[in-house]
């Protein structure tokens, strides 16, 4: 029996300025204005779809009839894309539209992503007064020279001053997305991005390598990047900084100041719910049946915007054999213990299913155990791929 996870909303706003070469996220380079009110419309009715599909209840402990309770939302992710082209008014008709249809847990984190540049800066303070909680900031590199290889069109000034606004609006948090592992860059070069963020304090870090990813610009025309080897000395001097300074690594990528974690992330990578609005977006819902299914939706913002098709595209049930597979490929990106009845009421299955592949992977220095608890080790974090290999192994 599924006990139903924490409920998250994710919001996908398609459109950009322009692509960047490395990005492999549903987006669109704008070609003329954006049809904001047509697809906040259209966005508000997706929801609608799926709550009626989905029947989104829950059982309450205060429910004696068992008849059981509406979810309420946990967490909010506008992502993009640049939801930040998207106006104030408009950002405020939907989450006002969202909250008229779904309940909001009294402390809801409401993140939207935002570009540095100065137009979408001003908005800051007016995305706030919407409701947006938390924002994060895609800077990538205070480098001028390195913005422009990953056609960034902020400059570093404008990230700096994006990010001293963010501190004075009254937001509860946010957040400097920034990357490493750039073309041509060298480790003083990256830990001088990494200083530059440090100086601005914000709450929450996240600091990921660039990675190639096909259908991209830099996979038909590949940057040379850094070795392996400089790589991990980037890594390791900047696992030290950024701890030094007093944040804490929560997740692969993922840093924060204590009490600064993304709620949004932490519900995924605890294989929560959260459903999916918007072109392209997915979702993941646990059904009062005991299913669990995977959604996606129409990702051309032209078919999306089409009247005559539904929003979603598709949709499939996680099978059993498939759920330990990926209850770990999620949790295992946290660093902190699983609680064994965690993989119980999210999957609904025993532990005894998964407990051969867990011994195999304590042997092999992977995982640690206690009576109540998994816990990755170091040796798991660098032979992630291994570690998953083993949960992978058992549904074949």
């Amino acid at each position: 029996m599924l006990k139903p996870p924490k409920l998250s909303l994710y919001i996908h706003i398609p459109w950009c300025v322009q692509k960047c070469p490395y990005c492999d996220f549903n987006s669109h380079a704008l070609k003329s204005g954006i049809p904001e009110q047509a697809y906040i419309d259209a966005l508000l009715e997706d929801l609608d779809q799926d709550l009626h599909r989905y029947q989104l209840s829950a059982p309450s402990s205060h429910d004696a009839s068992g008849q059981g309770q509406p979810r309420k939302l946990h967490s909010i992710f506008i992502g993009g894309g640049t939801p930040s082209l998207i106006s104030p008014g408009e950002i405020k008709r939907l989450l006002d539209g969202v909250q008229a249809r779904l309940a909001f847990q009294p402390d809801i984190e409401i993140t939207m992503e935002a570009n540095p540049g100065t137009i979408e800066a001003e908005r800051f303070a007016q995305y706030r007064q919407a409701g947006v909680t938390r924002i994060s900031i895609g800077v990538q590199s205070f480098e001028q020279e390195k913005l422009t290889k990953l056609g960034r069109i902020h400059g570093s000034q404008e990230a700096i001053r994006a990010a001293h606004l963010a501190h004075q609006i009254g937001l509860k948090s946010f957040n400097l997305d920034l990357m490493h592992g750039l073309p041509g860059q060298t480790l003083s070069q990256a830990m001088a991005d990494l200083d530059q963020a440090i100086d601005l304090d914000p709450p929450h870090l996240s600091w990921y390598q660039l990675t190639i990813e096909p259908n991209t610009l830099f996979y038909s025309q590949p940057p040379r990047l850094p070795d392996d080897d400089l790589l991990w000395d980037i890594f390791e001097q900047g696992h030290q900084k950024l701890t030094q300074a007093g944040y804490i690594q929560y997740e692969i990528s993922g840093y924060a100041k204590p009490g600064f974690q993304c709620q949004h992330n932490l519900n995924y990578w605890r294989f929560g719910d959260y459903l999916g609005i918007g072109c392209g977006a997915h979702g993941k819902i646990s059904c009062a049946n005991g299913s669990i299914i995977r959604t996606t939706k129409v990702k051309h913002p032209k078919g999306y915007l089409n009247l005559l098709k539904p929003y979603l595209d598709q949709e499939a049930e996680v099978s059993a054999k498939d759920r330990p597979f990926e209850f770990f490929m999620n949790r295992f990106r946290l660093i902190e213990p699983c609680p064994k009845q965690d993989f119980v009421d999210t999957t609904g299955l025993p532990l005894t299913t998964v407990q051969p592949t867990i011994d195999r992977a304590k042997q092999q220095g992977f995982l640690g155990e206690t009576d109540l608890h998994l816990q990755i080790t170091e040796r798991g974090k660098l032979f992630l791929n291994d570690l998953l290999a083993e949960f992978m192994a058992d549904e074949e």
